[in-house]
């Protein structure tokens, strides 16, 4: 590609007029204000937008700005969360509003290196608030950006290396608009999304077609080069759903660290493949998770009923869960003073925050 000042001053032009009959009709869009673009910035992290958009709009309205935030009970929050995954994303939110409110007296920082110090922002997340809200030229490169770029100068660095990130950097400084840093990251973004997609590459409607060097010579699809991702590792569990006579079931809370931490869940144990296999084809189990020691539960249970089983994907791991009702010998009721921190009865769902498994178990159970 030709960077001289001129085909610069014309790329942008061509991109930008694109963008602004084109862009995304979205929420956060609406505003420049540094706090709306963080948390849109959060909650698409590996989220579809239009997934975000519902949870967006509830989370502004719920604490519309850094101080209600920064004081967010912990239950309500992720209660507000469920349902989008990676629930670190919403821990790190208070935290950050938290030191902005202890480090930058209440305002959000305007210093690239004051927005990378925030718990849970990055490279990516802190570029886009950056130019977006403050104007700054900074490239956001996400994959969108990474694979744009790749297509207009035929880069062959891999992409899902981090040393490759400062390549694609350094390739989109010399093309970002000074003027509207913010809109530059945005429409490149939607290009990528909507344009210069993975599989298939829309040259005949890209505004940026004649600066692109793939396009030139025939080759989009080559580009970007990319190893192939790890294959995601099978684990095997069983869950049972024990319930007492008020139809109340009984739910732990996971460690405070790891995956799903401090989320609610039915009593988990872990399988092998065969075993996991026996249960849904048999319906039986040879090794259950050790039940609770729970006032008044009876000493045996009677029966065990397979109800069903599903699989939760998470970025590296693929979670295989089989659920069987335990149904003691006789009726019991626990006693009302029974609750701690990390043990509860429950039927009214919407009072803590569930674990996306344990949203897929309920429902399988209803059916």
């Amino acid at each position: 590609m030709n960077l001289s000042e001129k085909n610069i001053k014309k790329f942008n032009e061509n991109l930008l007029a694109w963008y602004d009959e084109n862009k995304k009709p979205l929420p956060w869009r609406e505003t420049t204000n540094a706090y709306n673009i963080w948390i849109s910035e959060i909650m698409s992290q590996q989220t579809q937008v239009e997934t975000v958009m519902p949870y967006y709009e509830r989370f502004m309205k719920k604490y519309p700005d850094v101080a209600t935030l920064a004081v967010a009970n912990d239950a309500e929050l992720l209660k507000l969360w469920e349902g989008l995954g990676y629930y670190s994303r919403a821990r790190n939110l208070k935290l950050a509003a938290q030191q902005i409110m202890t480090e930058f007296e209440g305002i959000f920082p305007s210093v690239l290196t004051d927005i990378l110090s925030l718990k849970g922002v990055g490279p990516y997340t802190a570029a886009a608030i950056a130019s977006i809200s403050f104007g700054l030229a900074e490239p956001a490169i996400d994959g969108n950006l990474m694979r744009v770029t790749s297509r207009l100068f035929e880069l062959t660095n891999d992409i899902s290396k981090s040393g490759s990130r400062k390549i694609f950097d350094q390739h989109l400084r010399k093309l970002i608009s000074a003027d509207r840093p913010g809109d530059f990251n945005q429409a490149l973004m939607d290009l990528g999304s909507k344009v210069c997609t993975p599989k298939i590459a829309k040259c005949e409607v890209c505004p940026i077609r004649v600066y692109c060097e793939a396009y030139a010579h025939g080759t989009p699809l080559n580009f970007p080069v990319k190893t192939k991702k790890l294959k995601q590792k099978d684990l095997y569990f069983v869950a049972v759903a024990l319930q007492n006579s008020l139809g109340e079931y009984y739910l732990e809370k996971r460690p405070a660290t790891g995956l799903l931490a401090d989320m609610w869940t039915f009593p988990l144990s872990v399988l092998t493949e065969n075993e996991f296999g026996q249960i849904i084809t048999d319906g039986a189990v040879s090794k259950l998770p050790d039940l609770p020691d729970l006032p008044d539960l009876p000493e045996t249970i009677s029966k065990t009923e397979y109800i069903g089983n599903f699989t939760h994907i998470f970025s590296h791991q693929k979670w295989h869960i089989a659920i069987m009702r335990a149904v003691p010998e006789e009726k019991f009721e626990v006693a009302e003073n029974f609750l701690s921190a990390d043990k509860m009865w429950l039927t009214d769902l919407s009072a803590i925050p569930l674990a996306g498994p344990q949203v897929k178990m309920f429902e399988i159970l209803k059916k």
